[in-house]
């Protein structure tokens, strides 16, 4: 949007002048008509192309005309109107502002003309267009301002509208050329500058669950930057201004082209949906667009996740395009310049590396799929961009490189070389976006930008495989202290090689949609690999990664210091090598579903169980429970931080208490619970609050009762908190240490410090039974409605009677809604169930909690799960439908 010209203008130079009033009630009348005529045919056709081309040629006449009543009647002024930016372009959609510029020939031509334009806005905005205008005179059109680069670029897509066309030709032809070649450096510099800050807001990526069809990258905001850039070099070149704005930037293939359509009609489709210029692709509107197959060819109703495929793949090619035109921007140091570029052949190859980037020569012929796979590997060692030309050089020799496809230990060795270095994902990326992947691997075209619909999955399959591979080279040079950890197994795995080719591969099985994807992704790979004439050992290993690639992530939920737990993982992997490769492709894959899904909890449960499995495969696992007679170590340990006189009181303490504590607290915070549980005298009920990094760790000692895990969860369900973990301890005294690791969603605690003490003291009464927790729920009921949920999680609840020695396992998968927790609990007390561990974990709007049980010491029996199902089942699904009334 444009600055605005004022409507009231003040002070004794408008005293003489007779105010100018338009009537446009017809001119409402037929926009309004018209616009409902580019609505239905839009809808009917799907063309967004040519509703915005259609709607621009209906503003046009409402313009020309109230320009032509404005001016009746009064003498010929030396002034026109021009239409900018998207008008300027004919890209106007259905509510989208309108900008154009009155142009006068002097000052005293504007002064005179100010009430007629003053009626024409006024004129606009009663017709129903939200206009956005701005006004020059000749002189002050020809000055360039860094601070409002916005009103320079929407001079790039201007039209003449009506008024004096030699004053049109005069801005067109020499001012607005001049000014663009006088500050050229300046204009692209400060546009590559707010591209990049706009990128940068974004995340600098395509994949957002709900992105936005103009600002977010790919979008329609990068394909007129595109444009930009392309008649800022045409000018710069040729010195004028090109008689065909549409000549200048063509895509070799098409593809931005068919982007723009497809963002064209989604675009179209949101504002007539919403009737305002709203250009976010809500998880909503993805549905409908779906079901009425916006942007696609083919009419009918499409799949959700095979809409957004498109959406993405388009975005892909534009935001690709904006950023390789940005590379070629000059370097803001002027000092620069007084050197000769130097362009380096590349040995063996018809092309050149030119500042990091890579281009080709002039009348190159591309025969030789070994020199473009060169090339990629020198992507991967150096991290060198291709230019714009290279790639289109490269895409359009794909028929023939294909003839000559590598196959066996010639194909493996190139690809080795991509794989292996440390910008691997950049040049796999490349490879991708210009089809040379899927020439070599055409196992992995089956998840080319393929989604997977829910709110915990962030990227594409394609796009998610090339992050795992870029998290492991990334422990290169780690930044947090879980990945200083992890980055020491990357170096004693043996085929890193292998490993990285596994990465590549294991997902290619979530094409088909069917059956395990990792049993999928296997069967691919075979294919694959028969044509790489590996050994029986090297396919082995590659296709034992990918099978089991999912297994440590299953068994972290599980209890992770569980004697049976960790004996049947270990009993799966079979061997430390394979451990330390699951370990670091765990830690990959999980970080690259989305940039919150591996927590810091998280990545720390991933090395506990790490070294868990290391110990059992060197023999050295300790019992299920402690016992000081069993093992006096760890009592020895904390003796030494308490009087003597308490020594006795200690062990009684820690006498029976599950392994799983012992081993995932610091002996100093051992003690403290120890001091803590010797104040039960005193106050039945102690508690313990501190921050741990993004989280709070809450802490429960007090003496064993019914129901006291789901009243405590039920309070902080209250209070807004989002329980990611908790456990549930006991010892042989009947002394409760329940733990709950939780997210202040709304900063409660952080922004109100005094609120922490209301917290605590709201903890105390619910634990003491002071306070019903019912109460506390019910002043919260109105929050934390789930009515803009995104995905419908169907309830699942599965028993494990076999994974662990003296418990049963019930996982609980439903949708995650404030107080689930509390209500498991409620229904497990019920059913006279003791929960001895509880591990609490969320994928995006999915809960998947695990709890170990038993009902009077002993496992549940058949009769009892049975029981216990159908009355969970049904107390969910009552929350569920109690949530959503």
């Amino acid at each position: 949007m444009l600055e605005a010209i004022p409507f009231a203008l003040a002070g004794p130079a408008n005293t003489h002048m007779n105010p100018v009033s338009l009537a446009v009630n017809d001119l409402r009348e037929q926009y309004l008509r018209e616009m409902a005529l580019v609505r239905q045919t839009c809808e009917r056709t799907g063309d967004g192309t040519a509703a915005i081309r259609r709607r621009s040629a209906v503003v046009d006449r409402m313009v020309i005309e109230m320009w032509r009543r404005a001016f009746a009647g009064r003498p010929a002024q030396n002034a026109a109107v021009l239409a900018l930016g998207g008008y300027g372009r004919k890209d106007l959609f259905p509510c989208s502002d309108i900008d154009v510029l009155f142009a006068f020939g002097d000052d005293k031509t504007e002064e005179q003309s100010r009430e007629a334009v003053r009626a024409i806005i006024q004129g606009m905005w009663d017709v129903g267009l939200r206009a956005s205008p701005t006004s020059r005179t000749l002189k002050e059109a020809g000055r360039f301002e860094p601070d409002n680069l916005e009103f320079t670029l929407a001079t790039l897509d201007r039209r003449f509208l009506a008024g004096q066309f030699p004053l049109y030709q005069q801005l067109h032809q020499m001012v607005f050329p001049g000014l663009v070649l006088s500050e050229w450096t300046a204009i692209t510099q400060k546009l590559g500058e707010i591209a990049r800050a706009r990128h940068a807001k974004y995340g600098n990526t395509i994949f957002h669950l709900e992105p936005n069809l103009k600002e977010g990258p790919g979008g329609l905001r990068d394909y007129h930057l595109s444009i930009w850039f392309a008649l800022l070099f045409h000018l710069k070149e040729t010195k004028e201004w090109p008689r065909q704005r549409g000549g200048v930037f063509q895509s070799v293939r098409g593809d931005a082209e068919a982007a723009f359509d497809f963002l064209a009609a989604a675009r179209c489709f949101l504002h007539f949906r919403h009737g305002r210029d709203d250009n976010v692709l809500d998880w909503q509107s993805q549905d409908e667009a779906a079901a009425l197959s916006i942007g696609l060819e083919t009419r009918g109703t499409a799949d959700p996740s095979y809409w957004m495929r498109t959406y993405y793949r388009h975005a892909r090619v534009i935001y690709r395009r904006a950023v390789l035109l940005m590379e070629h921007l000059p370097a803001p140091v002027s000092f620069y310049r007084q050197f000769r570029r130097r362009r380096t052949p590349i040995a063996g190859t018809d092309f050149v590396l030119d500042q990091g980037r890579i281009d080709v020569q002039p009348g190159a012929q591309f025969h030789d799929t070994a020199a473009i796979l060169r090339v990629f590997s020198l992507i991967a060692t150096h991290g060198y961009t291709l230019s714009q030309a290279a790639e289109d050089r490269i895409s359009d020799a794909l028929p023939v490189l294909a003839i000559h496809i590598p196959e066996g230990p010639y194909l493996w060795n190139a690809l080795r070389e991509v794989l292996v270095g440390p910008h691997a994902a950049l040049a796999l990326r490349t490879m991708h976006a210009l089809g040379v992947l899927e020439m070599l691997i055409p196992e992995f075209h089956g998840i080319d930008a393929l989604v997977i619909r829910d709110s915990y999955h962030r990227y594409t399959v394609d796009e998610h495989t090339f992050l795992a591979i870029d998290n492991v080279h990334g422990l290169r040079q780690p930044l947090h202290e879980y990945e200083q950890r992890l980055a020491q197994l990357a170096p004693e795995i043996d085929r890193l090689d292998l490993f990285l080719l596994a990465l590549l591969l294991h997902d290619t099985g979530k094409a088909r949609r069917n059956g395990e994807h990792a049993t999928q992704s296997v069967e691919l790979a075979d294919s694959f690999l028969a044509r790489l004439d590996f050994d029986a050992e090297e396919r082995e290993i590659i296709r034992k990664l990918i099978r089991l690639h999912l297994e440590m992530s299953q068994a972290m939920r599980r209890d992770i210091f569980d004697h049976e737990n960790v004996r049947n993982f270990a009993e799966k992997i079979g061997s430390p090598q394979m451990l330390k490769m699951l370990t670091v492709m765990t830690f990959a894959d999980i970080k690259a579903v989305n940039p919150e899904a591996l927590t810091p909890w998280k990545a720390e449960n991933l090395w506990q169980f790490y070294m868990s499995t290391a110990n059992f495969m060197d023999r050295s696992v300790d019992e299920t429970r402690y016992h000081a007679a069993i093992d006096p170590t760890l009592l020895n340990r904390i003796r030494s931080m308490v009087p003597a006189a308490q020594h006795e009181a200690l062990r009684q303490f820690l006498e029976g208490l599950p392994q799983r504590y012992l081993q995932t607290r610091l002996p100093e915070q051992i003690r403290s619970h120890f001091q803590m549980a010797l104040n039960l005298e005193r106050d039945p009920v102690q508690l313990d609050l501190r921050p741990n990094r993004q989280l709070f760790d809450l802490t429960v000692i007090t003496r064993d009762r019914t129901r006291l895990f789901a009243d405590v969860a039920g309070a902080l369900a209250a209070w807004g908190m989002n329980i990611v973990r908790a456990g549930a301890f006991s010892n042989e005294a009947g002394v409760i240490v329940d733990s709950f690791h939780f997210s202040d969603v709304f900063r409660t605690i952080e922004l109100n410090p005094s609120e922490k003490e209301r917290f605590l003291e709201n903890m105390h009464d619910v634990v003491a039974q002071k306070v019903p927790v019912q109460q506390l729920l019910q002043a919260r009921r109105h929050l934390n409605h789930p009515g803009n949920l995104k995905v419908e999680v169907p309830t699942r609840l599965d028993f494990d009677p076999e994974s662990s020695s003296h418990s049963t396992l019930l996982e609980v998968v439903a949708q995650d809604l404030p107080g689930l927790l509390r209500e498991i609990a409620l229904t497990l007390s019920a059913h006279d169930c003791n929960i001895k561990v509880a591990l609490i974990d969320t994928e995006g709007e999915t809960a998947i909690d695990v709890f170990y049980l038993t009902s009077r010491g002993k496992k549940l029996t058949a009769e009892a799960q049975e029981k216990l199902a159908d009355d969970l089942t049904g107390a969910l699904e009552e929350m569920r439908t109690a949530k959503a009334r």
